[in-house]
């Protein structure tokens, strides 16, 4: 039996998987199926899920509400794993439920700067053409 290497892309079955979770994930988080009053002070976006070839651990990348208090939210999520595993793996058909780990998503905070960066006056400037910058020089 040949074993895949590690930098292959993961299977089909570890996507569909991973994306159940996802919808899972997302849909108690949304509704509040985990009654934590700290887990609701810092509601979430579930940006993707990732799952292990065997299926048993899946890395849920998050991102908090407006992209603020990243360390609160993932605080909040670490402490209630269990009871969020266990009401995810009720709503999966799954021989086991994967373990959960929740990891900032850090591709959303550089996204959020390089738009930020491209809507500035001067990257503006310097992306208009030619004739714009013409009239933006004419008295």
């Amino acid at each position: 039996m040949s074993r895949r290497p590690a930098s292959a892309s993961p299977s089909h079955r570890a996507e569909r998987v991973g994306e159940s979770v996802r919808h899972a994930l997302a849909d108690v988080l949304a509704r509040g199926d985990v009654p934590d009053p700290e887990l609701a002070r810092w509601p979430v976006t579930v940006i993707d899920v990732k799952m292990t070839p065997d299926l048993k651990t899946a890395r849920a990348l998050v991102v908090p509400l407006g992209g603020k208090n990243g360390k609160e939210a993932l605080a909040a999520l670490n402490a209630q794993r269990k009871a969020i595993r266990h009401v995810v793996a009720r709503r999966i058909n799954l021989k086991f439920a994967p373990e959960l780990k929740f990891v900032l998503d850090e591709g959303f905070t550089q996204r959020l700067r390089i738009d930020t960066l491209l809507r500035s006056p001067a990257v503006a400037r310097d992306l208009a053409s030619p004739e714009e910058k013409d009239e933006d020089d004419a008295p």
